[in-house]
């Protein structure tokens, strides 16, 4: 019966199909999705602009030196040591002072390699006869890449959920952080109740211990009895603000601005600390709150609970987080890896088109579209993350050759899940078997040494979420009405 049941599990499901659903669903949404936050590239010409349009991604091919572009397979790729890579193409619309001309259908900008076996492969949806007659191995169930003839593939990454928070108690206090992601930027924020009740306040580009009274006032609660509404009832959390508020020698949103920005930008003139001020609380806190200065409210709000959770946790009101439960983790596939790796290659793709714009002008050269995209600057950031395992923020070993020892050997490769903690330091609760890994990760498997339980592998029968839309969640929960006092 067990036999029968697994038999028709991976009749319909395949060992790597984490990977070929996370890789197809960066080719149908994710490129474009990168593309469309850019809109349009502003040069440094005056009146000149691009429009970024809709982008179509063909088969892969390989340019031979006679007979120009050819279809290439993925047994043709390993044999002649080239990259599997398929070309992609833009829409681009120049626009000079407003006046848009003559529409760009097909500009190559560059490639990006392709899953074997993904929905962009030549070998996808083919029989064992067809694979068989393409001098492929009807058993090998691809999620591999092919760069420059070496079988690669991208390994998972753990990583703390984003955008929500978490409360921990830790030397310096009881903190309640969250990794605020808002299109790739990644920003840590921290709100710290110190052990004598103090609130502090961390994030990007700011000193570890500014005055989250101080930031509240800037945000927008300039009077001590607003700041005191805005928290909860609690005694032991009105106890708090009020030492808190006891504390500070600024009373005003004036006073608080001043104040912050001298300590922010020390000895610059008053117009430059006042524009930086703005600049970090608008950009740097909570960006996924939104980046506007209309935001201001709701990230004064967010601060707010955050630092009454804190609070909560060190009194002993409500436990503190788990981050070794596994709802709090989530696991980067190649789809996700290979996104951040392309909205990477693509910001130095549109600084390089800015560059030669502003050439070309100086030269008095005409401004055309097909001179101005170079398409090495994509590929090579591509080609070199996926040749070495370098990809970006300083991870390594992120491509890895794909292990052909045996079958199980590239099996178990292409289920690998590391954890970007170090392997030099002990780390014994992260190493420990939580029990919310029964059933998506394997006990069993992982290997001795330094990297013990800090490499693991997906569980045989265990599904990977492709994850879903936030804007659809966000419509859901505003049509669903669930307003605050402040009205969000």
């Amino acid at each position: 019966m067990v036999k029968g049941m697994v038999g028709a599990y991976f009749k319909t499901n395949s060992l790597v199909k984490q990977q070929l659903d996370s890789y197809n669903k960066f080719i149908d949404t994710g490129v474009q999705s990168i593309i469309d936050k850019v809109k349009v590239i502003k040069t440094n010409v005056v009146g000149f602009e691009l429009k970024l349009g809709k982008v179509r991604i063909e088969r892969p091919r390989f340019y031979e030196v006679k007979g120009g572009y050819k279809s290439v397979c993925p047994c043709e790729a390993r044999m002649r040591n080239i990259t599997y890579s398929a070309p992609l193409f833009l829409t681009i619309v120049p626009t000079f002072n407003g006046i848009e001309r003559p529409v760009y259908s097909d500009v190559y900008i560059g490639e990006v390699p392709v899953m074997v076996k993904s929905q962009l492969c030549y070998l996808y949806g083919l029989s064992d006869e067809e694979l068989i007659e393409k001098e492929e191995d009807p058993g090998d169930p691809g999620g591999y890449f092919i760069i420059n003839g070496s079988e690669r593939i991208l390994v998972g990454i753990e990583d703390l959920v984003q955008n929500k928070v978490m409360t921990t108690i830790e030397l310096t206090g009881t903190v309640s952080k969250i990794f605020s992601t808002r299109e790739g930027f990644r920003a840590r924020c921290a709100v710290t109740r110190k052990k004598d009740g103090t609130l502090k306040l961390e994030f990007p580009a700011t000193p570890a211990d500014l005055s989250l009274i101080q930031i509240l006032r800037v945000l927008g609660l300039e009077k001590d009895k607003d700041i005191l509404d805005a928290f909860s009832d609690s005694k032991i959390i009105q106890n708090d603000i009020l030492l808190n508020l006891e504390q500070q020698e600024t009373k005003t949103k004036e006073e608080a601005i001043s104040t912050l920005s001298k300590r922010l930008s020390p000895g610059q003139p008053e117009e430059f600390r006042l524009s930086r001020l703005e600049n970090l609380v608008t950009s740097y806190l909570l960006p996924h709150l939104g980046v506007e200065a209309s935001d201001k409210p709701k990230k004064a709000f967010f601060l707010i609970k955050m630092a009454e959770k804190a609070i909560n946790v060190s009194r002993k009101k409500i436990p503190p987080d788990d981050k070794d439960h596994y709802a709090n983790k989530r696991v980067k596939l190649a789809g996700v890896l290979m996104e951040e790796l392309f909205r990477y290659a693509f910001q130095f793709l549109v600084k390089d088109i800015i560059y030669q714009a502003s050439r070309a002008e100086a030269r008095g050269r005409k401004l055309q579209v097909h001179t101005l995209v170079r398409q090495d600057t994509l590929v090579d950031r591509i080609k070199y993350a996926m040749a070495t395992g370098n990809w970006i923020a300083g991870q390594t070993g992120i491509s890895q050759l794909l292990d052909r020892t045996s079958f199980l050997a590239m099996l178990s490769h292409s289920r690998r899940i590391i954890s970007p903690l170090s392997k030099k330091h002990p780390h014994f609760k992260a190493r420990d078997l939580h029990g919310t890994h029964w059933g998506k990760l394997c006990p069993s498997e992982t290997p001795e040494g330094p990297s013990c339980s800090l490499v693991k592998n997906i569980a045989i029968l265990a599904n990977v979420t492709e994850g879903k839309d936030e804007s659809e969640i966000l419509e859901e929960l505003k049509n669903a009405k669930l307003e605050t006092e402040w009205g969000y």
